[in-house]
């Protein structure tokens, strides 16, 4: 049979609605959208970074008025930080450069521990060598224990931790918690006022100031 090419156009059409109309016949529905992938978290419940300074959440943040650096999460989490390095390092004791470190990959520490919080860019390591129980003078502790009231329960301390490591700081909520925000924008705050921030004066023995912190050292230790 000689068919022209219109009729064979025409045939195919009226083939392929016969099929669509045919009782019984269903069309092929495509198939639900593949589920993205659950990115890694830390402890914390704050992203797992690969890297920093490149695709990536966390960079390579200035500790203002210190000479020093860290890699940290940038935006609230790098301020509150920033923060608490930057009061360590003028209330505490001053930190040379080879003791602070932040952001390093996950490897093979396990994302239960506080740890790993440091490869989600929301923790720092301060004198990495004094892991252990005991390493601050009691007026040390007493400036520690001001600067986690300061950050309102945002931030712990590993060494109230089961597993102490006294080095190891760590942002404590996950990223929906309200007060990341608040306590964040409370730094910035302060730090854009004169005569207020890290590095102002501070009555760290005021009556007042050891009950707030004496009050979030007791829920910390027994969380």
């Amino acid at each position: 049979m000689n068919l022209s090419r219109r009729s064979v156009v025409k045939v195919g059409a009226v083939g392929a609605l016969g099929a669509a109309l045919a009782p019984g016949v269903a069309s092929a529905a495509p198939g639900p959208e593949p589920l993205p992938e659950e990115l890694p978290t830390s402890a914390n419940g704050w992203t797992v970074e690969t890297r920093s300074n490149s695709v990536s959440t966390v960079w390579t943040r200035p500790v203002a008025g210190t000479g020093l650096e860290v890699d940290v999460r940038i935006g609230d989490v790098e301020a509150i930080l920033v923060h608490v390095v930057r009061r360590f390092h003028y209330e505490i004791e001053e930190i040379p450069r080879v003791d602070l470190s932040g952001w390093q990959p996950l490897g093979k520490v396990s994302r239960d521990v506080p740890a790993s919080n440091l490869a989600s860019g929301t923790a720092v390591r301060i004198r990495p060598g004094s892991r252990v129980k005991g390493g601050f003078f009691p007026l040390q502790e007493v400036v520690l224990r001001d600067v986690l009231a300061d950050c309102e329960g945002v931030v712990r301390w590993a060494g109230d931790d089961e597993a102490v490591d006294e080095s190891l700081f760590y942002v404590d909520v996950g990223p929906d918690d309200e007060r990341v925000r608040r306590v964040a924008d409370k730094f910035r705050a302060a730090e854009a006022t004169p005569g207020r921030g890290a590095g102002a004066p501070v009555d760290v023995q005021s009556r007042s100031r050891q009950r707030r912190a004496e009050a979030l050292t007791d829920v910390q230790r027994s969380a």
